[in-house]
């Protein structure tokens, strides 16, 4: 399993993180930033296939666009049962709103 950047510029975020299958050659996971490039940033996708999940690609993805030492703040909105995850990458929970509308996704 390999990762690679994209061009940022090319696809409107700051950091962007893929988790390539060397085998098949296809995209299994990845995880991208928005920021300001100066003091936020906010991660709003990350995703691995069902496949591939519980083999540490979600760490190792969320490891590697965390590490962006200059940034005071990265946030992230994800659902309850997902929070230990986070956690363990050194997020904490921290108080938000927002909207979710299921309907848009189909």
């Amino acid at each position: 399993m390999t990762s690679t950047g994209l061009p940022v510029n090319d696809l409107g975020c700051f950091r962007v993180v893929l988790a390539i299958d060397d085998s098949p050659g296809r995209v299994v996971g990845f995880v991208n930033m928005i920021s300001d490039g100066v003091l936020k940033a906010f991660i709003p996708w990350l995703e691995v296939l069902p496949e591939y999940q519980g083999r540490g690609v979600g760490t190792e993805l969320m490891r590697r666009v965390l590490d962006c030492q200059r940034m005071y703040s990265i946030d992230l909105v994800c659902d309850e049962p997902l929070l230990p995850f986070y956690a363990r990458l050194g997020m904490a929970r921290i108080p938000g709103a927002g909207i979710r509308r299921p309907e848009a996704l189909i």
